[in-house]
């Protein structure tokens, strides 16, 4: 499928992957956007391909979802194989919470739950590592939904650390990068996630569902603040690169 740049900005489009049919990219379609970047949203469980190179995308996003990278589902290993792509033709890869442990089993790495089986489901402390403060202005909290997370193989760099889950965020190369946390969520979306994940608030270290809400009012505006930002690192590395000052805008997008 042949992939045209947006006519406004002349930015190729970034590949969004996601895993279940109702799924949404969130605040970090919203915000692409905003930027310029068009969307091609695929979701390979329903049958949808992934592209064979990246030279018609601007990068790509895989985000979460309620399998796990270690299931045998021929789409997950699918997936798995395909971050391959972005990797060798180093274009600008993130992966979210599964999208990050996917790339991790496909470096090598491993998969899977605490040992004492603690969740990270609401919100929870981000401690930046020396690497990640010299990148950027974290937040101190963030939005977990997970019960799994991912060591950290030869050659990824570590920029984020958690309590229950020490990996929090990673980069591999200049290019490819993973968060095991979810910034994307709107209002909407959490409200869904509190209502369908009720059944999980019983889970060890679980926050229960007027926790998750209360603190989106307390933390979630750094939090946003805190995407555009990152966005910008991770699909406009190369101004970032030629030592070019760029101005730091709010989010100039709907509530929620």
């Amino acid at each position: 499928m042949l992939m045209l740049p947006s006519r406004r900005t002349g930015k190729l489009p970034v590949l969004i992957v996601l895993h279940q049919e109702r799924s949404s990219s969130g605040r970090v379609g919203q915000m692409l956007i905003d930027k310029g970047f068009p969307l091609d949203i695929r979701r390979p469980v329903l049958g949808d391909l992934l592209p064979e190179t990246m030279a018609g995308h601007s990068g790509a996003v895989i985000f979460g979802g309620p399998m796990s990278a270690n299931d045998p589902d021929p789409f997950v290993k699918a997936e798995i194989d395909w971050i391959g792509v972005p990797l060798k033709e180093n274009k600008p890869y993130l992966g979210i919470c599964l999208g990050a442990q996917m790339m991790i089993r496909h470096l090598g790495g491993s998969v899977g739950p605490d040992k004492d089986g603690l969740t990270e489901i609401g919100w929870y402390p981000l401690r930046p590592t020396e690497h990640g403060r010299l990148l950027t202005h974290w937040p101190k909290m963030v939005y977990h939904f997970h019960r799994e997370g991912f060591d950290v193989p030869h050659g990824v760099q570590l920029l984020a650390e958690g309590d229950a889950y020490p990996n929090q965020a990673i980069r591999y190369g200049e290019n490819a990068w993973g968060l095991q946390f979810h910034a994307e969520l709107t209002r909407a979306m959490m409200q869904r996630w509190v209502v369908h994940g009720e059944h999980r608030f019983i889970m060890p270290n679980a926050q229960q569902g007027r926790e998750h809400l209360e603190g989106r009012m307390i933390f979630d505006a750094p939090l946003k603040e805190w995407l555009w930002n990152f966005l910008d690192i991770v699909f406009d590395r190369p101004a970032a690169s030629e030592g070019k000052s760029k101005p730091v805008r709010k989010p100039a997008l709907q509530t929620g």
